[in-house]
């Protein structure tokens, strides 16, 4: 580290659960951030202050008025760009030292493979299920740390999915494919904004724990939280031996 960032990240060096060590960790991470919207934005941007030196950023959309409300990575002069366009510029803004790859594409297959096997971590900030799963599949296949976010209306729910230890559930487990789920869209149904800010910089603190080493990150536990009445509620939850995704290890 270099005088200008031992001053830039100081308050997380004077962290003894962190320190130099884990800021360092950090600085050489590569993060995959999958959706750049109401959760992509406000953790990617606590990524990007904190210092991970690769971001890259996901997203197949572009910015949309309707978009502002919540999504505060990117601004009204922007509505029109592709998502991860306006995102990097004001990642590379906040913290023009670190590297943002922006993907504007929607991952699947051989693509979505590739950038979870070359990232050290990866961050479900998508709004349906198929993604998730794809990403879920990926993520296991590469044994690499998922931290998994969800907010609607004034509802919100994180977990993480970590197959680097043995007795993790993944989140097949937890939601398992083709169960009869009801997918809701903010489009339709609405979303607190506040609660999309909540929600993306708890994916973002249990992303730089996981990068650091420091503390106990929310694997087989589900964070459920109620915007209307500020009420967590935390559901914890086993790995599925029979799970077709992660069940043979």
């Amino acid at each position: 580290m270099n005088d200008e960032q031992l001053l830039r990240y100081s308050r997380h060096i004077l962290l003894p659960e962190l320190g130099i060590e884990g800021q360092e960790a950090i600085c050489a991470a590569r993060v995959l951030v999958v959706g750049a919207g109401g959760l992509g934005s406000p953790a990617a941007l606590y990524l990007a202050s904190a210092g991970v030196g690769t971001l890259v950023l996901a997203d197949g959309d572009e910015v949309d008025l309707t978009n502002l409300q919540r999504q505060i990575l990117h601004t009204q002069a922007r509505v029109g760009q592709p998502k991860v366009a306006s995102g990097r510029e004001a990642l590379q803004a906040l913290n023009p030292e670190i590297e943002i790859v922006a993907l504007h594409q929607r991952l699947e297959g051989e693509v979505l493979a590739e950038e979870v096997a070359r990232a050290d971590l990866v961050l479900d900030c998508c709004d349906n299920f198929a993604t998730r799963h794809a990403v879920n599949r990926a993520c296991v296949a590469a044994r690499k740390p998922l931290v998994s976010g969800a907010a609607i209306r004034f509802d919100g729910q994180i977990s993480v999915f970590d197959l680097r230890r043995e007795d993790a559930p993944c989140y097949h487990c937890l939601f398992p494919e083709g169960e009869e789920l009801e997918e809701l869209r903010c489009a339709v149904t609405g979303v607190f904004a506040p609660l999309t800010g909540i929600v993306g910089a708890t994916q973002a603190a249990e992303a730089l724990k996981l990068l650091a080493g420091c503390g106990e990150p929310l694997v087989s536990r589900l964070l459920l939280l109620d915007a209307l009445e500020m009420k967590w509620r935390e559901l914890r939850y086993p790995r599925d031996p029979d799970c077709p995704v992660c069940g043979r290890r």
